[in-house]
């Protein structure tokens, strides 16, 4: 088993991605805390995994909740961090509202930054691993999605940042980018009115059968936290049939 006896915390786990990276986890043997917002969602998502998990609900726009996940997660230690959460939302930019535009930075970004740093001193200690979940949006720009296209590029920055940072002391920090994935936070966003569609569809997979399903990514999150990547850090690894190919 791939995390026999290792020890993970698991943000966004009441669906999609995050729910998937929870099941795949505990199926490899790592003890897992799992957090969102959603707590309904998180005991859907413990009644189909391989053992039990410490469920507790978090909210990503405020710190201190933040902090005491991790707190929560790390009480006998930690040894990955998968940070999943996150938010979408469209708009013409012209329109966008600030409080929107916050809302995502701090979900998206923010968050991520004040669990790892929460982490950082149980992760030093067990030479730990941190797996961010960018996107295909954070490696190219996105007509209509600014603030989420922003968010994302703040998550590959901070990732290449923190990897450095820390390679002396054996942690590692990687991100995916995800391109489609059909969950339930893309399926239920709807496209603002009065856009430009072919300028928006430049950016859809190329790929035939192109998206992703969450396992699909949660199998990335696997290999990306274990000892078989034990020699990658500073990634930011593409999974999106091709969407930022050219």
């Amino acid at each position: 088993m791939l995390f026999q006896g290792k020890r993970a915390l698991i943000t966004g786990a009441a669906s999609g991605i995050g729910r998937a990276t929870a099941i795949r986890f505990a199926a490899e043997g790592a003890q897992v805390t799992i957090g969102d917002r959603n707590e309904d969602g998180l005991h859907e998502t413990a009644a189909m995994m391989a053992s039990v998990p410490v469920i507790q609900p978090f909210d990503a726009m405020d710190n201190a909740s933040c902090r005491h996940l991790v707190d929560v997660a790390a009480a006998d230690g930690l040894d990955i961090v998968c940070n999943i959460s996150g938010i979408l939302k469209w708009g013409r930019s012209e329109g966008f509202s600030l409080d929107d535009y916050a809302q995502v930075m701090q979900v998206n970004a923010n968050s991520v930054f004040a669990i790892i740093q929460a982490a950082l001193p149980h992760l030093i200690k067990a030479r730990g691993n941190v797996v961010n979940t960018a996107s295909a949006a954070g490696l190219v720009g996105i007509a209509y999605s600014a603030a989420y296209v922003a968010s994302k590029h703040a998550v590959v920055g901070l990732t290449k940042s923190l990897a450095l940072e820390y390679s002396s002391v054996g942690v590692r920090f990687n991100a995916i980018a995800p391109g489609q994935v059909n969950t339930p936070m893309v399926q239920q966003t709807a496209f603002p009115e009065g856009i430009d569609y072919a300028l928006l569809m430049r950016s859809a997979p190329k790929l035939l059968d192109g998206a992703c399903e969450p396992s699909d990514v949660a199998e990335l999150f696997a290999y990306l936290a274990s000892d078989r990547a034990s020699k990658i850090t500073g990634s930011i690894v593409s999974i999106d049939g091709g969407q930022v190919a050219g």
